[in-house]
């Protein structure tokens, strides 16, 4: 296993590179961290994981906000590029996924193809994002929390989530919640054709089954399952289902 501080615009970004193989990219959801794929990358012992902290995030830098979703993608395109990744699958949760439809359109020499876990083409409204913003800027992160643990629905493993918000840097939640805001990748997910599979906790509330279907059907001969059981941060709660669906998808497209 190796980290890495990879250099961007405007921030260095943490990775942590491991193992041998195809190659996996994993995209990490909004106030958490790269830690969320742990008990995932366990079950993958044929493979390269590399994962990283999205800016503002983790022991990435926090720079000040707004960010865009255009930096964000560009962010990952810098991680792959540094470390000469190439034909990898993508795999995103929530904001990662919208990272990986939007690095799929950019640089298809980087992607081959994407997982999609309880993300979608766009997460709602703008309003709702800009508020949330302004709510942690104002009270920090113990002023969203709440909300954020209603919304994820996660049950038994809230504590643990709640542990890992309580961590989460204000400014870098707040300012990716604004390129959360002004996303909409309907139109551009539409065109891709790449292997592509969604996967949904049935009990989401931040991002529901149906939208998260909506949005992997945008791809022809897309992939969609539910995971029984879970929330919007299935990784965390459900890493053998998330582990043996990919495992199932990875084979399905020879990515072996």
């Amino acid at each position: 296993m190796t980290t890495h501080n990879i250099q961007a615009k405007g921030a260095d970004l943490f990775a942590k590179d491991e193992g041998t193989g195809p190659t996996l990219v994993f995209s990490h959801c909004l106030g958490l961290d790269h830690r969320i794929w742990d008990g995932v990358i366990a079950q993958l012992p044929n493979y390269r994981c590399v994962r990283y902290d999205l800016r503002g995030h983790g022991q990435s830098d926090v720079p000040d906000g707004p960010y865009s979703m255009g930096t964000l993608i560009s962010d990952a395109e810098a991680i792959c590029d540094t470390l000469d990744l190439r034909d990898v699958v993508f795999v995103g949760l929530s904001v990662g996924g919208l990272v990986a439809q939007g690095l799929a359109v950019k640089r298809l020499d980087i992607v081959r193809g994407m997982t999609l876990i309880a993300s979608a083409a766009k997460h709602g409204q703008p309003e709702p994002w800009h508020a949330r913003a302004k709510t942690v800027r104002d009270g920090g992160m113990p002023a969203i929390i709440p909300e954020m643990l209603e919304r994820w629905n996660a049950r038994d493993d809230s504590a643990k989530l709640e542990d890992g918000l309580t961590r989460a840097h204000a400014e870098g939640f707040a300012a990716t919640c604004e390129a959360i805001a002004g996303t909409d990748f309907y139109t551009p997910t539409s065109g891709l054709r790449l292997p592509t599979l969604g996967l949904c906790g049935n009990l989401d509330k931040s991002t529901p089954p149906d939208l998260v279907r909506e949005t992997t059907d945008l791809v022809p001969g897309s992939q969609f399952h539910l995971i029984r059981g879970a929330g919007h941060i299935a990784p965390v709660t459900h890493a053998n289902d998330i582990a043996a669906r990919l495992l199932e998808f990875l084979s399905s497209i020879g990515h072996v």
